[in-house]
């Protein structure tokens, strides 16, 4: 057998393998509270089946401006319901792939150095030495809308609100008082809860009752080419193993929605 012809033969094997590959992994965009959730989730996935799960992580709003727009995930999992609602009425979901997995809270977070005294909860933002608050962008983050209307149940909001820095997403936000960028923040418990931030600081969380529910919502695109993978990853997320791993991070599990 020739060179050439080894040649064709090598690349027409690769030409086969490829698109195989490709079956065995999704691409999944991921609102940042989900980061060190989703690792978890993920990895026992790929153990247990062999296929991949690819994660990007960003802000819910960014994410769903990019699918309208054609990015080319395989799901997207959003910080709240409307995004994956407005996909649906726009026909860009497979259907009977909604799936509400998660409700999420909101905490108010300082580096265990910091002299601020969580005991006064949200008041603290008002304390005369704090210049800088943390808080996810509430134009695109769901996590961000939910500390502003927090702030503004306490009637703190006005008083606060020219302190603010503003993360793209609640990674960014979180990294921002990890780093002393930002003094104190409002960020998902979940990334509280993480290994990267629970020994570098101390939080108070945020009553539920002092803003909208974080529902969080998943959907299946339909633009994906993966379907068979995403499907088996999204029964995969409405197991109890999934909704144990959600709940280590602070997240609630509405009852009855792993199954």
């Amino acid at each position: 057998m020739n060179l050439r012809r080894l040649s064709l033969i090598v690349l027409g094997a690769i030409g086969l393998i490829s698109p195989l590959c490709r079956a065995q992994e999704i691409t999944v965009a991921a609102a940042a509270d989900l980061q060190f959730a989703m690792q978890d989730v993920a990895a026992r996935f790929q153990k247990q089946t062999g296929k991949t799960v690819k994660v990007t992580y960003g802000s819910s709003g960014n994410f769903f401006q990019q699918i309208q727009n054609g990015a080319p995930f395989d799901m997207f999992f959003s910080a709240n319901l409307d995004y994956p609602k407005k996909l649906e009425a726009a026909g860009l979901i497979e259907p009977r792939s909604f799936y509400p997995y998660a409700n999420g809270k909101i905490v108010v977070w300082v580096k265990n150095e910091s002299k601020l005294d969580l005991k006064s909860g949200m008041r603290v933002l008002v304390d005369p030495t704090v210049k800088k608050i943390a808080v996810a962008n509430p134009q695109h983050a769901p996590y961000g809308q939910a500390a502003v209307a927090a702030m503004q149940k306490a009637n703190i909001y006005e008083k606060v609100k020219d302190k603010f820095v503003l993360g793209e997403n609640s990674s960014q936000t979180a990294s921002f008082v990890v780093s002393g960028a930002a003094d104190v923040g409002i960020v998902a418990m979940s990334l509280a809860l993480s290994p990267n931030m629970k020994d570098k600081g101390r939080y108070v969380e945020i009553p539920s009752d002092t803003y909208p529910p974080i529902e969080q919502a998943c959907v299946i695109l339909k633009s994906s080419r993966n379907k068979e993978t995403a499907g088996q990853f999204l029964s995969y997320f409405k197991s109890d193993g999934v909704a144990d791993i959600l709940k280590n991070y602070g997240f609630d599990v509405p009852p009855g929605s792993a199954k």
